[in-house]
């Protein structure tokens, strides 16, 4: 499945003549822009004409880009990549259906090898959609997914799924306990920790409250802190959750309210979904500086409307996520600000019984995209903005076609037209991972075909059958 990268390698680079859309501070666009690139960084942003004359004699290539758009690479918050052999396992079924009988047995029968290919095919769609970065969501083989990362040329900050109680579990998950869980985490981080050229960091991670012991969460948030490293974790997904944690953790809400009496809700949690929190609780996550990952489709799908315009007019960083591909079939970061603007348009009808067409506008879900993103993985000194001294993480959109002609408004273009087809190129770390549509490090054909095989073997091997919905001859 491993090829030869295809690109230029060129050490230094100019790209020119692009609307280059910034997301820095001052919210910069170019309308004819130009960056220069220095190896992994960028050392100067501009209009082209002084780009040109100031860099052309330091630069290896030069880099038309014919007036095509220019932006930070795009940062999805929460995905399962070990999830992606498993799409179109779970549809349409109850949750406990979805969890007890298709995703666990899934995932507990899954293999290294099986992780891998799976992460190789689920980043293959991310960079398609204009991902540089992501946030691993959980899996249980944390060494296939950064070989995988490593290979393709992403970014990412991997997790382990962990669980140290609870009913259902797996045989095989049941019987670890929490030093189990926590001194594999700290094996991970030291084996995987910053490398693939700094592209990889390692994650402590919580899979839900539910099955956590309180002992569990506390030595995770300690080493977290020790390890100057973060936490991601599933919270408040569900109405169930709350009443489990209210009948069990002696509180008077819900999960957010037993983290905040924990303490341990810190400014290095990542807090995916987050949806069933009332005023107080969003109170909390705010003044920890807890950042929240939003995913639109997998909420509508399956758990329900979260207060994001609460959450941002709190101060609290909101971002996008995909989830995995059993919760959202589509591993589209493009699709989920599209839906991101609508759903959170539509629920002021919901909750107000009147619209507001003002909310979460095109350029606040394009921040949630890029620099929410950066600082919602702890890595906005580096990426989520195209500025001098930032890594060369950076996407090429194509607009001059029939989904995005005319451009009257380019930010609202961008999130309300613009498709995963739109991404032509993206570099990360200086280096393009995808150029002209073309997956440069990876055979697509290879991973398809060996994904296609994988996942038959595995849902044999879990004993997963997925009825049929129509008389099929």
């Amino acid at each position: 499945m491993e090829k030869k990268n295809l690109s230029s390698s060129s050490s230094t680079m100019i790209l020119h003549n692009a609307v280059i859309v910034t997301m820095d501070s001052e919210n910069r666009l170019f309308r004819n822009g130009a960056v220069f690139i220095d190896h992994d960084r960028i050392r100067a942003v501009g209009q082209s004409a002084d780009i040109l004359q100031q860099f052309s004699p330091l630069t290896d290539q030069i880099l038309d880009l014919q007036g095509q758009i220019l932006l930070p690479g795009f940062v999805n918050t929460h995905v399962h990549t070990s999830q992606q052999l498993a799409r179109g396992i779970a549809d349409d079924v109850d949750l406990l259906t979805w969890l007890h009988d298709r995703i666990w047995p899934y995932e507990s029968n899954m293999t290294e090898e099986d992780s891998y290919i799976s992460t190789l095919l689920c980043g293959i769609e991310l960079i398609h959609s204009g991902v540089t970065c992501f946030a691993e969501a959980g899996g249980q083989y944390v060494t296939g997914m950064a070989r995988a990362v490593e290979l393709l040329g992403l970014r990412a900050c991997l997790v382990e799924s962990i669980m140290d109680s609870g009913e259902g579990l797996p045989a095989s998950w049941a019987i670890r306990t929490t030093d189990d869980c926590i001194q594999s985490q700290k094996e991970l981080y030291e084996k995987h920790h910053n490398t693939a050229d700094g592209r990889i960091r390692v994650w402590f991670g919580i899979r839900q409250t539910m099955n956590s012991t309180e002992q569990l969460l506390l030595e995770t948030r300690d080493v977290a802190r020790e390890l100057n490293t973060g936490i991601n974790m599933h919270t408040a997904e569900i109405s169930y959750e709350n009443q489990f944690v209210m009948n069990t953790r002696n509180v008077d809400y819900g999960t957010v309210t037993y983290l905040e009496k924990l303490g341990f809700l810190r400014n290095n949690l990542l807090s995916a979904h987050t949806v069933w929190v009332n005023n107080s609780e969003i109170g909390f996550l705010s003044r920890a500086g807890v950042k929240v990952s939003h995913c639109p489709a997998a909420a509508m799908r399956m758990l329900g409307f979260a207060p994001i315009k609460e959450m941002l007019d709190a101060g609290i960083c909101v971002s996008l996520g995909t989830d995995g591909a059993p919760s959202n079939n589509r591993m589209s970061i493009v699709d989920e600000m599209y839906l991101a603007s609508l759903i959170n348009k539509g629920r002021e009808v919901f909750a107000k019984g009147t619209t507001d067409p003002t909310a979460l506008p095109a350029e606040t879900v394009l921040r949630m995209a890029t620099v929410n993103g950066a600082k919602t993985v702890l890595w906005d000194d580096e990426i989520g903005s195209l500025e001098v001294g930032k890594k060369a993480d950076m996407v090429v959109v194509d607009a001059f076609s029939w989904s995005m002609i005319p451009i009257h408004d380019c930010i609202a273009n961008l999130v309300y037209c613009m498709r995963t087809e739109n991404v032509v190129s993206v570099m990360c770390n200086g280096k393009w991972i995808m150029k002209d549509k073309k997956i440069l490090n990876v055979d697509e054909r290879a991973i398809i075909s060996a994904a296609k095989h994988a996942s038959h073997e595995l849902l044999k091997r879990a004993g997963i059958k997925i009825p049929n919905r129509m008389n099929v001859l």
